[in-house]
């Protein structure tokens, strides 16, 4: 007869309260021995250890357990704080440094960005040259622009403190904002050669200044070595730094690839690149003009948490709430006050906003959402615009087709502007140069060709990696391109390009590489890409339809002589007339067919546009 198994969870119900009687033996017996006094004889030493109290196979004195006063002391010494930078660099792969075609292309990003914003601020046209240079087993990254250049005093805060910068507190549309960037490079080179990065850089004055700049993880700090300052005609900054667990290709993820995307999205911009092979590359500037400077914006009170308003109101310069709502917020007038006012009895609207408690600040947010505001402010996002996109594609790309389409701007998170600029360009060099058996997936079929591509941009900063969480991509598989003739898209020379444009990018993760699938933004970039491909596809009809007419009269054509030679055969009529009327009859009639055929395709598009309107 099988023995019953013992049920698990009565073993453990058991296992605990016998551990809990001997929790508790182990307490009475430590205050009875701290209640209880010392014989002379025990003091001395002389007292006899109880065998039973003894580990079996011990002599000597027993081993006390410690007591759970010297247990709690030894995890309060346990318990130690870190630095920012000491956990980006048990997690550098937070930052974008996984991989080794990644982490070099992201190092090239960090800097390029820096390197165009500051150029920008000061109104000049950016000139930025990358190169990469193998040294054994490691990668040399230099990078050098004619930018402002950094005060020598903010060298170490730029280069060497994670978390700080000018970017995070600014409500402006910038293409860095979390005050990482140059600083994860830094600790990325320092973490894979121990090499501190080396800078150079000037304000335009006639001083030059140098150092090396390294970061004291534990303190999150700066050390700055090797200063060195000294006359000369120079205005920019020169970054070098030593990377290890690098590689450079020119693969779809590479840092050319970077480049030639940052170039298409800021064609005012010249980039030239510099190879590990010493090959030379010159992304050209397509344009002179400069962007107009965005200008800093107010959050909008539909966009504001709970949170952020008390902190908000506890910095605030404003002496009563009423002026703070309406001095720190946009779109809040006195009528608007009043409103809230009303709606929050309780809240004294004339008390210093720095006395705002949680309670009071919850009740004004859930109000915010009841008041029927005006739309946020919207010029203060600045696009690349079509004029200066349609110059840039045409520059790289050299497209057969385009279509540029700008969308007006819109709101996500109930109060936060943005816009999307998109654009489908065929033909020439449009699409990426991958193989065409990687574009088909047959690996037997050899051979280059242009396969198709989506450019990804959030304020004109490239977007390479994480696509498949990224809420761009997910606007671009959401479309049945089937209806545009764009079914195998992606075996076609095709580029699809997408910039998200505002003053707050909803990246998914600090290494800033795809953005939140916000439903308002997927939306907004759905119907900017459905416009372009409208015109792409009348493109595509008219290229099948001139093959189509041309191959119509090709048949007609192909019969005429044999129909003339046998008509004069049987009538003795001339060849030549013949031919002449029968090259006549042909071409009215395939004209006829073509008018039928256009008429078709204007009742489809007008079906289309109706489609995507609703």
């Amino acid at each position: 007869m099988a023995q019953n198994k013992p049920d698990p969870r009565e073993m453990a119900r058991q296992a605990a309260k016998l551990v809990g009687t001997k929790l508790d033996q182990r307490k009475e017996a430590e205050r009875n021995a701290a209640n209880k006094p010392q014989t002379a004889a025990a003091a001395a030493g002389g007292a006899k250890a109880d065998p039973n109290s003894m580990p079996k196979g011990a002599t000597g004195t027993p081993q006390k357990e410690p007591p759970l006063e010297d247990i709690e002391h030894q995890l309060a010494k346990e318990y130690k704080e870190y630095s920012v930078a000491e956990f980006f660099k048990k997690n550098r792969q937070m930052l974008g440094y996984s991989g080794k075609v990644r982490s070099l292309t992201t190092i090239i990003h960090e800097y390029v960005t820096n390197s165009i914003d500051s150029a920008e601020d000061a109104k000049i046209l950016p000139d930025i040259k990358v190169e990469i240079q193998e040294i054994n087993d490691h990668l040399k990254v230099i990078v050098e622009d004619n930018g402002t250049g950094i005060p020598k005093s903010k060298v170490g805060n730029a280069l060497g403190e994670l978390l700080s910068g000018t970017k995070f507190h600014q409500r402006r549309q910038r293409r860095g904002q979390q005050g990482i960037g140059a600083k994860g490079a830094t600790l990325f080179a320092q973490i894979t050669t121990g090499k501190p990065t080396k800078v150079k850089t000037s304000l335009g004055n006639y001083k030059i200044y140098e150092c090396e700049v390294s970061i004291d993880v534990k303190k999150n700090s700066p050390i700055i070595t090797g200063e060195k300052e000294y006359s000369g005609n120079y205005r920019g900054t020169r970054i070098e730094a030593e990377f290890a667990e690098v590689t450079y290709n020119r693969s779809e993820y590479s840092v050319y690839e970077y480049l030639r995307m940052t170039a298409i999205a800021n064609p005012h911009v010249q980039v030239t690149l510099i190879e590990p092979t010493k090959e030379i590359i010159v992304f050209p500037r397509a344009s002179t003009k400069i962007p107009p400077k965005a200008k800093d914006s107010l959050p909008h009170p539909l966009g504001i948490s709970t949170s952020d308003l008390m902190d908000m109101a506890l910095v605030s310069p404003n002496r009563k709430i009423s002026s703070f709502l309406q001095q720190e917020f946009t779109r809040v007038s006195s009528d608007k006050v009043k409103e809230l006012q009303t709606m929050c009895p309780a809240v004294d609207f004339n008390r210093a906003p720095g006395t705002l408690q949680w309670p009071e600040a919850e009740q004004i947010v859930q109000s915010f959402q009841k008041v029927k505001w005006i739309a946020p402010e919207t010029d203060v996002l600045i696009p690349i615009g079509e004029e200066q996109l349609q110059k840039s594609l045409k520059n790289l790309l050299a497209p057969e087709m385009m279509r540029v389409v700008v969308r007006k701007p819109h709101v996500f998170r109930g109060g936060i502007p943005f816009m999307v600029e998109a654009a489908i360009a065929y033909g020439g060099k449009a699409g990426s140069e991958a193989s065409a058996a990687a574009a088909r997936g047959d690996e037997k079929t050899p051979g280059i060709q242009r396969a198709g591509e989506v450019l990804r941009y959030a304020n004109s900063v490239p977007l390479l990696f994480d696509a498949g969480s990224c809420a761009t991509m997910e606007a671009v598989k959401s479309i049945d391109w089937a209806r545009y003739d764009l079914r195998k898209w992606e075996e076609m020379p095709v580029s699809i390009f997408i910039n998200f444009v505002s003053v707050y990018v909803p990246y998914t993760g600090a290494g800033k590489l795809a953005i939140s699938q916000e439903e308002e933004i997927i939306e907004e970039i759905r119907s900017a890409l459905m416009e372009c491909a409208r015109d792409i596809s009348m493109y595509l009809h008219s290229l099948q339809k001139a093959e189509d007419q041309e191959r119509r009269r090709q048949i007609f054509f192909r019969y005429i002589g044999e129909v003339a030679e046998a008509l004069h055969d049987i009538k003795g009529v001339e060849k030549v007339k013949v031919q002449e009327k029968l090259r006549k009859i042909a071409e009215e009639r395939t004209k006829l067919a073509e008018q039928e055929e256009e008429l078709e395709e204007i009742g489809v598009d007008e079906d289309m546009k109706e489609e995507e309107e609703k």
